[in-house]
């Protein structure tokens, strides 16, 4: 896919993967919708990016919100192409702990934004895309990146129910592809390890460190500008479909 003039939607585009995705599109000539819940930020991005760029206040889970603001971006734009799934939460509690059993309330949040909020924006942006017209022989029409995690693989104590949501986009990633094969939508998913994102910031050095010396190589965390590479990759290459990419520096987690 030529990325110049194409329309891209990020969820959480107002930060960290996001946002690196959303300006590495916008300086190689795409459109992009902005889609997070973080107005200020996600305001602020899209008035430095200037024209070509729009912000949109959105809960992933909500299904009225994610189509208001899929209706905003086609007045905007005309059409989307390029559908990038960032937004996503995280909590650290043992099935049975101190306090008892994992409250269930607190699982189902984690699954209702990762897994479910990925699903609800990716079929919703899919449903615009089968109108675009080909953009190849192919019949090519758009392509969807979701975005998983190595917990997925290798969740860690305490990691149960995001390790759940993110195994669930890794899973629901082939048969999605399948899925919209016939109507020229590709789909992949990114599976980053340990990423410097704002979850990091004010971390104290120590914690980076340890962190760090895990990777195999480059001993460091992994910087967002380098998921965003990614996530390029698999818009440009026509020929990656339906799979999971490791973003990690070879790290495998370790239990705790």
């Amino acid at each position: 896919m030529d990325i110049r003039d194409k329309v891209a939607v990020i969820t959480g585009g107002a930060s960290g993967l996001g946002e690196a995705t959303a300006r590495r599109l916008n300086e190689m000539g795409a459109k992009v919708a902005i889609f997070d819940l973080q107005e200020d930020k996600g305001k602020a991005l899209a008035e430095e990016l200037g024209d070509g760029v729009i912000f949109q206040k959105v809960n992933v889970v909500e299904e009225d919100s994610v189509k208001a603001a899929i209706a905003a971006t086609m007045d905007a734009f005309g059409a989307i192409h390029i559908c990038c799934n960032y937004a996503g939460i995280g909590n650290a509690i043992k099935t049975v702990g101190k306090d008892g059993p994992f409250p269930l309330d607190k699982f189902k949040l984690i699954i209702d934004v990762n897994l479910i909020g990925t699903f609800n924006v990716l079929r919703l942006a899919a449903a615009e895309m089968q109108k675009n017209e080909p953009y190849n022989e192919f019949g090519g029409r758009g392509c969807i990146i979701n975005t998983a995690s190595v917990a997925a693989y290798e969740g860690q104590i305490g990691q149960a129910a995001y390790s759940a949501s993110k195994g669930g986009i890794v899973g629901m990633t082939l048969p999605i592809a399948r899925d919209l094969s016939t109507i020229g939508i590709r789909c992949n998913t990114i599976v980053p390890g340990l990423i410097h994102t704002p979850l990091f910031q004010g971390a104290p050095d120590n914690v980076i460190e340890a962190l760090s010396a895990q990777v195999l190589y480059p001993k460091r965390l992994g910087k967002p500008e380098e998921i965003a590479h990614v996530a390029i990759m698999l818009i440009e290459n026509e020929y990656m479909n339906g799979e999971c990419v490791r973003m990690d520096g070879g790290i495998r987690m370790q239990p705790r």
